[in-house]
């Protein structure tokens, strides 16, 4: 029986004095961003694919807080769709949409096999 209390006493020890080991996170520091008091940047892209009839496009340029830009499409009944955009701190968001007249008799149809 000593045996048996000795053994126990041995075994609650034991535990007691185990260390759990658990993954700690590391922090890695990234650089920090470079801060541009005047950003500025220009991009366009287009698409006009014939199969599928997807045509659109967009471009737009930014000179510090002020954006300005536009995009289209081609609508099913074949008209274009234009929507000219500026964007700046003062006058928030401000977008003007338009049609333009069919350029194409109807946007062909795309069938998948």
């Amino acid at each position: 029986m000593a045996h048996q209390i000795l053994l126990a006493l041995a075994a609650l020890v034991a535990v007691a004095s185990a260390q759990v080991f658990a993954p700690v996170p590391h922090t890695v520091a990234l650089p920090a961003d470079e801060y541009d008091p005047h950003p500025s940047y220009s991009f366009s892209y287009s698409v006009n694919d014939a199969v599928t009839g997807d045509n659109k496009g967009q471009t737009e340029t930014r000179d510090g807080d002020v954006v300005q830009g536009s995009y289209s499409l081609v609508e099913p009944d074949g008209s274009r769709r234009v929507v000219d955009y500026t964007a700046d701190s003062v006058n928030g968001f401000n977008a003007v949409v338009h049609k333009e007249p069919a350029v194409v008799a109807h946007a062909p149809v795309a069938y998948l096999h």
